[in-house]
């Protein structure tokens, strides 16, 4: 997730996920944009079940042929028939010799610190003791230069949507907050990086936005408030009511 590469914010309910990951794997997500495969999906919880490309016309396959046959089953029932189909056709797949996962230790260390600019002294501090190249430097050199690389608001804002999300008890009112944040980054009354890493990322592809501020310690904390304040009540969202849902999908949010 490269939000904070064009001046945007991990939305759609993530400071819900990532502030629920092992440790402080979502920090390391959210501030670094690091992308994760099938197999560290499945490892971080994220994903239940994991097919290789060439299982998936053969489960598509069995959920039509096992869901024709009883057309007038409960949902309960539905539910056990596809939890079965998927569970024999999914694989346990390893991990990678340099998937971050192995470097728990480490991303707990450092992404566990209270605010950004620790996060990256830390992280700096832990490149200077490495004595040799080797996967463990690259991951470091690269965590680094995409914090570096990003917008230092975007990462502030990043910050501590995360940490509240571990504070705030469900998806909902995660959702909530994120959409008064996208509302005021959209008016660009702070700041307009946004608009800005679209243009230098997507746009023009000069891959060198000109953030402002252009620097952490520019960020104030009254800046970064400032995106998580109320709405107008005719602009806050409301949600729709959950009570219609199934026990099993209500318990997952």
């Amino acid at each position: 997730m490269p939000e904070a590469a064009i001046g945007g914010f991990p939305d759609v309910g993530s400071s819900y996920f990532l502030s629920r990951l092992p440790g402080f794997f979502g920090e390391y997500l959210g501030l670094t944009g690091a992308r994760l495969d099938g197999p560290e999906m499945l490892a971080l919880g994220l994903a239940t079940h994991f097919f290789p490309s060439s299982k998936l016309a053969s489960v598509e396959e069995a959920l039509v042929r096992t869901l024709g046959a009883f057309p007038n089953t409960s949902s309960s029932d539905d539910h056990a028939f596809i939890s079965a189909i998927l569970d024999a056709y999914s694989e346990q797949p390893a991990l990678k010799a340099n998937s971050a996962y192995h470097r728990m230790d480490v991303i707990d260390k450092c992404f566990s610190q209270s605010t950004v600019e620790e996060i990256l002294s830390s992280l700096e501090k832990e490149f200077a003791t490495l004595t040799n190249i080797s996967d463990h430097h690259e991951w470091l050199s690269s965590s680094i230069q995409s914090m570096k690389n990003a917008s230092p608001l975007s990462l502030k804002i990043a910050l501590r949507s995360i940490r509240e999300g571990r504070r705030l008890q469900g998806v909902g009112e995660c959702i909530v907050r994120e959409y008064r944040i996208i509302c005021h980054v959209l008016r660009g009354e702070i700041s307009k990086d946004f608009m800005e890493g679209c243009r230098a990322i997507l746009l023009d592809k000069d891959k060198n936005p000109k953030w402002k501020p252009s620097r952490l310690e520019l960020v104030t904390d009254q800046m970064v408030g400032h995106y998580f304040s109320r709405l107008h009540d005719d602009e806050e969202l409301k949600l729709p009511q959950r009570s219609k849902l199934s026990a099993t999908a209500i318990s997952k949010l």
